[in-house]
């Protein structure tokens, strides 16, 4: 089971690129990837599925156990014949002080080779130090080889060869030219996703030729190949209870994208059918017992979804009539009044009284933790005591807010709707500014489908 992890020394060092073009590379020679992301992050996986053409998955030592991380790893591993998992930040970054939820511990976990991407803008000799405080820093992590990236020329390129060739043991395995034409566009929350950016497809297929021509393919499967199967001691088989005859709208088109591969599996694994549904085309959702409406951006489709009323007006009237739904962060902003961006307002669904306004920073950002309330509608008027781990990303907040609202989540680590609180319950209705992660420490999609077959 051959299969490497891609890092860097900091962020924005070019490793997205870099992991989105292997896959793309690979891919074209006839290679099946499968790939993974550390962390939390939606968009990159988004671009990562594209490009090789199978469900990115994320490993997140927050939401999941070290066998949870594993498991997964194994089981979907094991249907490819190589799989690359892109880190997130720095290679040492995390946490913890101790490194315990580092991209490093995720690689000694997982028994991974690591393929360290530098930018090497500015650097010469410079380069051999950064190398080898990286390989003593932790003996357990194996460092296998460098890819530089945003080369200057290939008279730098030689250069960093050289030095790299006298000072330390590690294989050259890529050398990528600093090239506009490999960049994907970013914005207030990273890369443009894949289903926003128009020719996303060309884009991958531009970067798949420039890595794969630039990168020592031969080598990074040679690398991959020394890597050691992964440990799993998890229970891949435990049964979940059947839902058949249960059909769940989920929104998902530019706008709303943001879906892990793993909780819409465990949706399906019950017997549910997803019904897909486009914000700004469908006129109305389809005939279901319940409805998903995960994030995204609605903030750059503002004028489309207003234009949808026909559909705004039919998921306001289902939910007053007791439509079971559950939406995180920009589902939260579509069922407000309103959304306010950039000197532009438009008007959503209007089933929850609130208001929604775009900030210039992030609202809120990074792990949270919540405990749930009385109010909760999946937990049958009882609060749990087990807190939930999850994270949050928005650059918005809510205004003219009612007073009378209540909510499900007290935040204990996090910012929510008011610092406070999250998870505005209305009517059937949970929307939070939270995105869940279906583990086995909370398994949100058994409690949502339990609660949406109470209601059919």
């Amino acid at each position: 089971m051959p299969h490497i992890l891609i890092s860097a020394a900091h962020k924005s060092s070019g490793k997205t690129t870099v992991s989105i073009g292997l896959g793309a590379a690979l891919g074209q020679r006839g290679v099946s990837v499968q790939s993974f992301k550390k962390g939390p992050d939606y968009i990159d996986p988004m671009w990562l599925s594209l490009a090789t053409g199978r469900p990115c998955y994320n490993l997140d030592f927050h939401t999941m156990t070290r066998a949870e991380i594993s498991g997964m790893f194994a089981a979907k591993l094991a249907g490819a014949q190589f799989g690359l998992i892109e880190a997130n930040k720095g290679l040492y970054d995390g946490l913890d002080l101790d490194g315990s939820n580092s991209n490093a511990a995720l690689a000694v976990l997982l028994q991974a080779p690591v393929v360290l991407v530098l930018d090497a803008r500015g650097m010469t000799r410079g380069i051999a130090p950064l190398i080898l405080g990286y390989q003593a820093f932790d003996s357990e992590v194996n460092i296998a080889g460098v890819i530089l990236n945003r080369l200057g020329g290939r008279r730098h390129e030689s250069k960093l060869r050289a030095v790299i060739e006298h000072y330390t043991d590690l294989p050259v395995l890529g050398a990528v030219l600093n090239d506009p034409e490999l960049e994907i566009k970013e914005r207030h929350l990273g890369l443009i996703p894949s289903n926003e950016q128009s020719g996303a497809i060309d884009q991958i297929a531009r970067v798949g030729a420039r890595i794969g021509e630039q990168v020592d393919l031969t080598g990074i499967l040679a690398v991959a190949a020394t890597a050691s199967p992964p440990r799993s001691d998890a229970d891949t088989a435990a049964g979940t209870a059947s839902r058949a005859g249960l059909r769940i709208a989920v929104l998902r088109d530019s706008a709303f994208g943001f879906y892990y591969a793993s909780d819409l599996e465990a949706l399906q694994k019950t017997g549910v059918q997803l019904l897909y549904v486009n914000a700004m085309q469908d006129a109305q959702l389809p005939d279901v017992h319940g409805v998903f409406i995960g994030g995204g951006f609605p903030e750059t489709h503002l004028a489309a979804l207003e234009a949808n009323s026909a559909l705004r007006a039919d998921i306001r009237s289902k939910i007053e009539a007791g439509l079971p739904v559950y939406a995180e962060c920009g589902g939260l902003m579509y069922l407000c009044r309103e959304i306010r961006w950039r000197g532009e307002r438009r008007s959503m669904v209007g089933a929850l009284p609130a208001d929604v306004v775009m900030m210039d920073k992030p609202m809120g950002r990074g792990y949270v933790q919540l405990a749930t309330t009385a109010d909760h509608p999946w937990h049958a008027g009882e609060a749990s005591a087990i807190p939930i781990q999850a994270h949050e990303f928005h650059y918005s907040t809510l205004e003219n807010v009612g007073h009378d609202l209540r909510f499900a989540y007290r935040v204990q680590r996090g910012t929510g709707i008011n610092g406070e609180w999250d998870g505005i319950v209305y009517r059937n209705v949970l929307a939070s500014y939270a995105h869940l992660r279906d583990t086995d420490a909370y398994h949100w999609t058994e409690k949502f489908l339990n609660f949406v077959s109470a209601h059919s």
